[in-house]
């Protein structure tokens, strides 16, 4: 392990935990600390590879906190498993990165950051939807080079969206919030496409239809697809907070993007692959009507070949979940797993995270995903 790169925090620590990047606030040390652990930091902003986290773990290590970026499967679970380490925490909610199976075989518990991610990742959705459709990208660099002379009826006429159809692709706790504040905002009609029926989100919309009837305005309307294609076809947003894998993986092709409305916008503030970026950038060349808002990108940090070139779009370097708030808390929500684990904790097994942001948390690992195949006790208190 380069020293160089390493920032040692609590060296008198009796367990050593190693985190691959620097996380926001304080407060996720002090849980680690308080929790007994010798904290060692990578202060570098490169992406780790996979044998330079395997140096890192060397041969006694209790537990780990690992970026999206970085590829935890086999190789690094075994290391953990033979440097003893009983814990190992996504600082993500999502966790495509991961073979859970793998972690599941070496007996190691992975935990994520959920539900402190929802408003702000929906917030990023609804700004890259405006930003989309009002064309804010294009015209602020026409603005800043200098080509703007005076006022016109014809410059950079963009989309309204006021009371037309949101498609929601994935409606979790992220495509729902997201689907409230176009509804609450902007009068919008939503369709959704689930594996799942959300009938709290359905409820919702009726509920407002109702309340907006009352006050002698046309309600509005919330119905799940059958199929992908129904809602692309129907809506003029098209907004992706599905989960990556192998059923998701180039869900929006070149067949899907061809039945979009040629005024349509499409936001992705999931995961890239689940975006055919080749056939994007062809669709949206042949298409100059046609709007994109990305937050997150096919082969990141790579960005598709043309795709920067493309005035329809606007892109944004995945900073979806970047307030401080959030990314605070997901550091709280990360440090948690992994100390609650080691001090043998309980999972907490319970929708509501927020809690563990309190002057109090519980005593429990807020999230493990594999904790049902592991075993592991659920917190009761």
């Amino acid at each position: 392990m380069d020293d160089n790169h390493w920032q040692i925090v609590n060296p008198g620590g009796s367990m050593r935990v190693i985190v691959t990047k620097e996380l926001p606030g304080e407060r996720w040390l002090e849980i680690l600390t308080s929790a007994g652990c010798r904290v060692e930091i990578c202060t570098s902003k490169a992406v780790l590879l996979a044998g330079q986290i395997r140096a890192a773990i060397g041969t006694s290590c209790d537990g780990a906190i690992g970026q999206l970026t970085e590829p935890w499967g086999e190789e690094l679970f075994a290391a953990l498993k033979g440097a003893g380490a009983r814990a190992y925490s996504n600082y993500a909610v999502g966790f495509n990165n991961i073979d859970l199976a793998a972690a599941t075989r070496h007996g190691i518990p992975v935990g994520n950051t959920p539900g402190v991610l929802t408003e702000t990742t929906a917030e990023m959705a609804v700004a890259l939807t405006f930003a989309a459709a009002r064309r804010v990208g294009e015209s602020e660099r026409f603005l800043r080079a200098g080509k703007y002379d005076g006022w016109l009826p014809t410059l950079f006429l963009g989309e309204l969206l006021w009371r037309k159809t949101v498609g929601i692709v994935g409606a979790g706790r992220i495509g729902a919030a997201y689907a409230r504040m176009m509804v609450e905002g902007h009068k919008m009609n939503v369709i959704y496409y689930d594996i799942n029926q959300n009938r709290i989100l359905e409820d919702f919309v009726a509920d407002y239809a109702k309340f907006l009837s009352e006050q002698e305005e046309p309600p509005v309307a919330c119905r799940r697809a059958e199929t992908i294609e129904e809602l692309v076809e129907a809506a003029d947003v098209v907004s992706l907070h599905t989960v990556l894998d192998d059923t998701t993986h180039h869900m929006m092709n070149a067949e899907r993007l061809a039945l979009m409305k040629k005024t349509a916008v499409l936001v992705n503030t999931s995961r890239g692959p689940v975006v055919d970026e080749a056939a994007l950038v062809q669709h949206c060349r042949r298409n100059p009507e046609f709007r994109a808002g990305l937050d997150v990108f096919e082969e990141e940090p790579a960005l598709a070949p043309g795709l920067t070139e493309l005035e329809n779009v606007v892109i944004v370097p995945h900073i979806a979940s970047a307030t401080s708030w959030t990314r605070q808390g997901m550091a709280v929500l990360a440090a948690s797993n992994v100390a609650g684990i080691l001090m043998g904790f309980p999972v907490w097994g319970r929708p509501d995270i927020l809690s563990f942001l309190s002057a109090e948390p519980p005593k429990a690992a807020p999230s493990i995903l594999n904790a049902e195949e592991l075993g592991l006790s659920t917190y009761s208190g």
